[in-house]
């Protein structure tokens, strides 16, 4: 039997076929579980993600899911219920990166939009969910963080790491606060991994130094120990392994996916 069999997980932020989230949803669903991806993309892109994820055997769906807005993820958990009559599993994946690697040229909306996404959205994930795994006394959130909320690594934006730590310290209080109700809360932290997100990492290390693409791409993986950049399914592994029964006594935890890659200061 694979490791989540008969169980239902919704992922944030999953509606592009390259991202972390469409990743994710993929190895949830060689896992045995049915999956619902959500995202603010229009919903054709979405249903086109579902094929995909059909494609591989599984259950999917997806509904349409603005994370910023309680009424819009409220939505999004009564499709689910009314879809599946329950909910296991929780991947607060959505996410943003704006900014500037220049402190003083992080401008006010840079730091609004992180903050209403990165942190806020998986807030806001968390306050609609909760009180369903609270009833049902069961449950496990997922939080993508990132390696830069385990240290600061140098340019990445600081409006980015700040709210990637605020992450990691959403998810280990809610892990404290809500352990006696058996609901498990961890944070994934990713390095470097291949997505559409990637390809504007990748220009801006070349601009900085005067480089080509595939010499920021050497560049990038000479601080990996691993030698290469992850692909979207590597997340996925570390987020079925959370959200299965074999981790069910590990909550709390920030866990690093990074190729050995250091987290920084």
């Amino acid at each position: 039997m694979a490791a989540l069999t008969g169980k239902v997980a919704l992922v944030t932020g999953a509606g592009h076929r390259k991202g972390i989230g469409h990743g994710i949803a993929r190895q949830l669903i060689k896992a045995g579980a049915t999956v619902v991806i959500s995202d603010l993309a229009d919903m054709q892109s979405l249903q086109n993600g579902v094929t995909d994820l059909q494609a591989l055997g599984g259950e999917a769906a997806a509904t349409l899911c603005d994370v910023s807005d309680k009424v819009s993820f409220d939505q999004a958990l009564d499709f689910v219920l009314k879809q599946y009559k329950k909910l296991d599993v929780l991947v607060n994946n959505a996410g943003v990166a704006v900014g500037n690697e220049d402190f003083l040229a992080i401008t006010d909306s840079d730091w609004q939009l992180s903050n209403q996404v990165n942190l806020m959205g998986a807030v806001t994930g968390c306050q609609t969910v909760l009180p369903f795994f609270k009833q049902q006394n069961s449950g496990s959130i997922i939080n993508i963080a990132s390696l830069a909320g385990l240290g600061a690594i140098n340019g990445i934006p600081a409006n980015y790491t700040a709210t990637k730590f605020a992450l990691v310290g959403l998810s280990k209080q809610l892990a404290l606060q809500y352990a006696a109700d058996n609901i498990r809360v961890n944070a994934v932290c990713p390095g470097s991994v291949v997505t559409q997100m990637h390809a504007l990492t990748l220009q801006s290390i070349a601009e900085s130094n005067g480089v080509s693409l595939q010499q920021a791409q050497d560049i990038e993986n000479a601080s990996i120990p691993l030698g290469y950049s992850a692909n979207p399914e590597a997340i996925g592994d570390a987020v079925v392994f959370l959200a299965s029964d074999g981790a069910s006594y590990i909550t709390g935890q920030a866990l690093p996916v990074a190729g050995g890659m250091a987290t920084g200061l």
